[in-house]
């Protein structure tokens, strides 16, 4: 049977592909190359989710990197249980097709706790009831964290998640994450030889978000992504092995935001509560609000007699170029109970 890795590569497009990308070109060279459509929307969570699905929002469910929970009235993202995803997944299909012969890891990929997966590794942080929040990460077998830690050291968490993340430190380089994950890979494989590796690469998406593709910093980063992959791809090949290279999307210039919600507040259908002096949106008692992630904003109507005024409202702010109803949802592939009633497209 052949073994396959997926070196996830977020962010990577055909833009940066050049001179500083000698590793990646060269895997190219001898190899065909195609385009996809990227995942509606653009953001890890749904483009994961379509990937290791074969299938797009509307049957997996998931519609952003977050979401309204309707039932507790809550926002939630970057949730991390793989039963959200509620589609069967590739490694389903395959451990079907080849039994106890199949096996997969999956490692740090979004939604994996608890996959049906035979070896993960995710970042998972600690919530002792002091209040305190220890990073760490979840594995399964839970025995796998220990061992890693152990043989890897811990791995580079506040340069994954939070402010800090991707930025050069005296604790960490810009890119300790992809570092430690691809160590992490090289041992699962070495150890434990998957037929199917999922490995997730972050390391160009920081400075992507942060900058734009079209600051001088980016050369750096891909020329770091770039000798990364190139590693794991001279590995896997002595491991016989054959690697992938994928992106969930790219990254393009942006030059402001659109607050929605403040429009919203304007118009009385936001409802704003105060704690500690501070405002928070009360969504379970907002008429109407915007849960925003990226390119969209999910708009959810809790007053739906307000539907039609929400959407000639959305349609006349400057920058939102269209606006999805029901029927513009189910020809996007996104109509499902978890996503807005309207949906803004910037």
């Amino acid at each position: 049977m052949k073994r396959i890795a997926v070196l996830n590569v977020v962010g990577l497009c055909e833009s940066l592909l050049g001179e500083n990308t000698p590793a990646i070109n060269s895997f190219l060279a001898n190899r065909s190359k195609a385009v996809i459509e990227p995942a509606f929307p653009a953001v890890t969570c749904t483009a994961q989710s379509n990937y290791l699905t074969g299938q797009l929002p509307s049957a997996h469910g998931v519609v952003a990197n977050g979401w309204y929970h309707r039932e507790m009235a809550e926002v939630q993202f970057w949730k991390q249980s793989n039963h959200l995803v509620s589609a069967p997944k590739i490694w389903n299909d395959l451990r079907a097709e080849y039994g106890s012969k199949f096996t997969c890891a999956k490692l740090f990929w979004w939604y994996n706790m608890y996959a049906s997966v035979d070896f993960s590794i995710t970042p998972r942080p600690m919530y002792p009831a002091d209040g305190r929040k220890v990073f760490d990460i979840y594995t399964h077998p839970l025995w796998l964290g220990e061992k890693l830690k152990s043989d890897l050291g811990d791995f580079p968490f506040p340069a994954f998640w939070g402010p800090a993340a991707g930025i050069d430190s005296p604790q960490f380089s810009s890119d300790a994450v992809s570092k430690w994950i691809a160590a992490s890979a090289r041992w699962v494989e070495e150890k434990h030889s998957p037929t199917l590796s999922l490995i997730y690469l972050p390391h160009l998406d920081y400075n992507l978000q942060r900058k734009g593709p079209n600051d001088p910093a980016i050369a750096r980063d891909v020329c770091q992504i770039d000798t990364i992959v190139g590693e794991l791809l001279e590995f896997f090949k002595q491991r016989d092995v054959e690697p992938l290279i994928l992106s969930e999307y790219g990254i393009t210039p942006v030059d402001r935001a659109i607050h929605l919600n403040r429009i919203f507040r304007k118009k009385n259908w936001i409802a704003i509560k105060t704690e500690l002096g501070l405002e928070l949106l009360d969504a379970g008692a907002s008429k109407v609000f915007a849960v925003a992630d990226h390119q969209i904003a999910h708009v959810y109507v809790n007053d739906l007699s307000l539907i039609e005024a929400v959407r000639e409202t959305l349609e006349k702010v400057d920058g939102v170029q269209t606006v999805l109803g029901s029927k513009e949802k189910a020809a996007a592939g996104i109509n499902h109970p978890r996503a807005g009633d309207l949906i803004a497209i910037a």
